[in-house]
């Protein structure tokens, strides 16, 4: 799911800085992805897509597991669900996590590529990712091979935003942005995503084209559904969510992250076809805003309905 993030800031579904040695997605499996989930949504898409009858389950670069733990909720208490991750800190980290949520002898974790899974033909009954496929160069790839290891008939689940969307929605300190303001930044955030996919790292709004390409590699029973959650901001940010959020944003300003560092920024814009004589300008933009927003909340003026299109995209294989 597309976590928040203070409107004309840097799109927060992505990987970490190209220059840094972290592994994939550090900046983001933070606490802000503890709530990204209704649990009663949950338990809706679990009656419409019959994860009553699941006993086996895969989840594709399962991160620390925070996707996995979520599905723990509405999954037969006798499912068994592997994580596969290309990182190995991670693997370590989702086996800690699973153990002291007591969902070790239910969970297990090794390392594998999304492209290429180290499981065989029809394993699974349910194989499913989240956030994953907006890192990948070749995300269909990544598809065909969770169809692969999904028993016959069984269930493929990605689960994709449309971080492009979140660009487009105001806040009480960027309702009044001059419209010449507005346009420059929604462009330099398209620009950062097609820049970013040039690179092959990546498309940030994948989402949307996840349906056609489960339809394209021979998924029936395509069903397409949308996150009801929204995240929002209002006074006095006391909820769980809003503290662990604000936190984030200045944790981020505080380093000049304005989700991804300069230098991989003014990569992911120069690719895009940004000129670089305009990439200081819409850089410090970005900060301006980012603290203008904080401002706010520490003010208590601010405010913003933060949803997000995250898709729930399922298919049936054989």
């Amino acid at each position: 799911m597309s976590t928040p993030a203070p409107r004309g800031t840097l799109s927060p579904m992505s990987e970490a800085p190209a220059g840094n040695q972290q592994p994939h997605s550090a900046e983001f499996f933070n606490d802000t992805r503890d709530f990204w989930w209704n649990p009663d949504f949950l338990r809706l898409m679990g009656q419409r897509l019959g994860f009553e009858s699941f006993t086996s389950v895969l989840d594709v670069g399962c991160g620390v597991g925070h996707w996995g733990r979520a599905l723990a909720e509405v999954l037969p208490a006798g499912a068994r669900l592997t994580g596969v991750d290309q990182e190995a800190q991670w693997v370590r980290g989702a086996a800690l996590r699973a153990e002291r949520a007591g969902l070790a002898n239910r969970f297990t974790f090794r390392q594998g590529d999304a492209t290429a899974l180290p499981f065989a033909d029809g394993t699974f009954d349910m194989a499913t990712c989240q956030t994953v496929l907006i890192h990948l160069a070749d995300p269909k790839a990544a598809l065909k091979e969770m169809m692969r290891v999904t028993k016959p008939g069984g269930l493929v689940l990605a689960v994709e935003p449309c971080n492009m969307a979140s660009m487009g929605v105001f806040s009480s300190v960027t309702d009044t942005f001059p419209t010449d303001v507005v346009a420059a930044t929604l462009a330099f955030h398209l620009t950062l995503q097609r820049g970013k996919r040039a690179l092959g790292k990546g498309f940030n709004s994948l989402g949307d084209l996840v349906p056609g390409l489960m339809a394209e590699l021979g998924a029936r029973d395509i069903r397409v559904y949308m996150s009801d959650r929204a995240t929002p901001m209002f006074p006095p940010y006391d909820q769980p969510h809003q503290r662990a959020e604000l936190a984030q944003f200045k944790d981020w300003h505080a380093r000049e992250h304005w989700v991804w560092d300069r230098a991989t920024t003014m990569q992911y814009y120069l690719a895009g076809g940004g000129a670089e004589q305009n990439f200081v300008y819409l850089w410090q933009q970005a900060g301006r805003q980012m603290a203008a927003e904080i401002a706010a909340m520490e003010a208590g003026t601010y405010h913003c309905g933060n949803p997000h299109i995250t898709y729930l995209v399922s298919g049936r294989t054989g």
